[in-house]
């Protein structure tokens, strides 16, 4: 779900050790280079503040001013280049358990004479769709240049990232409850007639006073038609009041789509039923456009909100899923199940976190009643 990004990322994000310790990141290192479908002699990992999920998932470390750079020997210690120059090496220390860091300027340099001092073999690339052109050339036009070969393994590692470890799922758990912290405050908010800044702020300051590293809010002023990011202040309440909500602890998001109605509204009863009716799809093994093809059905003749692109989307330290209908959904992925209807009757949208499992799943957080 794509929502507006802060300029500046201000939330916590030092590496905690007891969370996740250097042994996780070690077995990630360890499995992408048995996945690898190359004898790669290293890989360069790329992260903006924009989009860093595979950098923090190897690394630990959140860019929060400008792009970073993960290279990774496939034997060795790793190195991080970090944007900002030399000044920003001491900020950057806590964030990651890697020691040697570097600035980012002359990055294209600093690769090629990392990459000469490897075995031989190809230099592949991670995260480099968000790279920006000058740095893409930079690093790219001197790695070609020199011969070496620069296949682009983004997808290998993204499958990893999908199966969560139980550290993982620990952190998806917190975030989960300060979802829900989020969503009890806006209830109450609504309760009381607060208009929409106010319940809006409500659910915010409720997950940052749990601990939230970050919290991304939209909302509807047309009775859950559309939704809009919070740009100026709305006086009036809002009924129904749709809202979304993510949260992000210890770079593991957690989201959901909640209506808040005064009175019975009957697109909301709607997307709920098909909620309930797609649940038991919700396993390893399923394709996502069976989940899919299962809400049209419970829909019809309704269709589905446009604001759903993707109805079972995985999510973990990114908020953005780029899976396909046809992928078959694993044991250990988390998944954000979205239903959302418009129609005569109005619109609404509803969703749940999900931890599939062998056979079944483990419902994290819901909306609503899911039984």
């Amino acid at each position: 779900m794509h929502t507006m990004h802060p300029t500046l990322l201000v939330g916590p994000a030092d590496w905690d050790a007891a969370a996740l310790p250097r042994a996780e990141f070690d077995a990630r290192i360890a499995a992408f280079w048995r996945a690898r479908d190359q004898n790669y002699a290293g890989v360069v990992v790329h992260g903006s503040p924009r989009h860093h999920a595979e950098l923090a998932y190897l690394t630990n470390f959140t860019p929060k001013l400008e792009h970073a750079l993960a290279l990774i020997p496939v034997a060795g210690a790793p190195q991080l280049l970090v944007g900002g120059g030399v000044n920003m090496i001491p900020a950057a220390k806590p964030l990651t358990w890697i020691e040697n860091l570097a600035g980012l300027r002359g990055a294209g340099n600093t690769v090629l004479a990392w990459a000469r001092r490897l075995a031989s073999g190809p230099i592949a690339v991670i995260g480099f769709d968000d790279i920006g052109v000058e740095l893409h050339q930079d690093i790219v036009g001197a790695l070609d240049g020199a011969g070496f070969a620069v296949p682009d393994v983004t997808h290998i590692l993204r499958l990893d990232m999908r199966r969560k470890s139980a550290r993982e799922l620990a952190l998806i758990r917190q975030s989960c409850a300060m979802l829900e912290a989020a969503v009890a405050a806006m209830r109450s908010a609504k309760e009381a007639g607060r208009g929409a800044t106010d319940l809006i702020l409500a659910g915010e300051q409720a997950a940052y006073a749990r601990g939230a590293q970050d919290v991304r809010t939209l909302f509807s002023l047309d009775g859950g038609r559309t939704l809009r990011p919070f740009e100026v202040t709305v006086a009036a309440p809002a009924d129904p009041a749709q809202v979304y909500v993510a949260v992000r602890h210890r770079g593991y998001w957690a989201e959901g789509f909640v209506m808040l109605a005064d009175a019975r509204a009957p697109a909301l009863d709607k997307a709920r039923l098909a909620l309930r009716q797609a649940l038991p799809l919700a396993k390893a093994g399923t394709k996502r456009s069976e989940i899919e093809d299962a809400l049209a059905r419970a829909l019809a003749p309704d269709a589905m909100h446009p604001v759903i692109t993707r109805a079972a989307t995985s999510i973990g330290l990114s908020l953005d899923d780029e899976g396909v209908a046809g992928d078959m959904l694993l044991a250990g992925e988390v998944l954000s199940l979205r239903v959302g209807v418009a129609g005569p009757a109005g619109a609404a949208i509803s969703s749940a976190m999900v931890a599939l499992e062998r056979g079944g799943h483990e419902v994290l957080w819901s909306a609503d009643p899911l039984t």
